[in-house]
């Protein structure tokens, strides 16, 4: 299966936001081990049973994106997520809450955007801004613009057969690039999807986004990675950036902007892939250049052509 590059027939090492070239260059490389967790927002599917496109429709997002939630004292988070569900699941006010009780498996065992009611969110909310720290990078496909390279595979190959976890790994590169150079150690913990084990390809993929910098910029790194998935009621970092990711999701799938906007201080970069109107390798959210539902205004209700 060949890389899933981010525009077709040009190489994904050979480009970089020009924003992000001075502060790659100004980096120093440090002794201190890194903590990132992973999760995804939407779903990498395209295609029903007989290759029925279902983009966008019930039970399908339009988007697909990876959060990454750098955390420098996980213990602490840990123990800052237990003290609140503990706290919130003694309150007598959630008592007959479905989603709170032991045998409902959702917020009792971990918090989780999707799942938690609006007052617990206020609360997850409110402990991750005051969390001093934490950094969140994202990156976003357009799942119109995936199906796109999907059928010119096609055409090229009649053989080739575009499987989600294709997707997942090409984001993992795109998301990770920039990220692996400049620290002692990595410890990256992925959120963990179905049942089989896919440690050694995302081990593959962050080699080759590591890969791809020191052929870019002539910065070679050989710090260790420890790469693992665990479930989120396992690790407090997966389920804070579990609400992160959701924020964007909700910024892309309904237009809706003030989580994001809430959570906006502590993030660093948000990375859209397909949006090239203006640049071959999409555009780049940063505190400079804010992210919200005014700059998306012209993904809304727009036809997109030859679909």
């Amino acid at each position: 299966m060949g890389e899933i590059p981010d525009q077709i027939g040009i190489p994904f090492r050979l480009r970089s936001a020009p924003d992000m070239v001075d502060s790659i260059r100004v980096q120093k490389k440090s002794g201190e081990t890194r903590h990132y967790f992973v999760d995804e927002g939407g779903d990498s599917t395209l295609f029903a049973k007989k290759g029925r496109v279902i983009i966008d429709t019930p039970g399908c997002s339009r988007f697909f994106m990876l959060g990454l939630l750098d955390v420098p004292d996980p213990v602490g988070l840990q123990h800052a997520f237990d003290d609140l569900r503990a706290r919130l699941m003694s309150d007598p006010y959630f008592r007959d809450v479905p989603s709170m009780q032991p045998d409902g498996r959702k917020t009792a065992l971990a918090f989780h955007a999707k799942d938690d009611v609006p007052e617990v969110r206020r609360e997850v909310f409110s402990l991750l801004r005051s969390t001093d720290g934490l950094r969140f990078f994202a990156v976003v496909a357009d799942k119109w613009r995936v199906l796109d390279y999907v059928r010119q595979q096609n055409e090229r190959n009649p053989a080739y057969h575009y499987h989600p976890n294709e997707l997942y790994d090409y984001l993992v590169r795109r998301l990770f690039k920039n990220l692996l150079h400049k620290d002692g150690g990595y410890e990256i913990v992925f959120s963990k999807r179905g049942a089989a084990n896919r440690t050694a390809a995302l081990r593959q993929a962050l080699e080759t986004a590591r890969e791809h910098f020191t052929r870019q910029w002539n910065i070679t790194s050989d710090a260790p990675m420890q790469v693992s998935a665990a479930t989120p009621a396992k690790q407090a970092g997966l389920q804070a950036v579990d609400y992160f990711t959701w924020t964007v999701q909700r910024l892309y799938e309904k237009g809706e902007d003030r989580y994001l906007i809430y959570l906006w201080p502590a993030v660093h970069l948000v990375q859209d892939v397909d949006d090239k109107r203006k640049a071959g390798y999409g555009v780049y959210y940063t505190q400079k250049k804010p992210l919200n539902a005014a700059a998306l205004a012209w993904r809304h209700g727009k036809i997109l052509p030859g679909i």
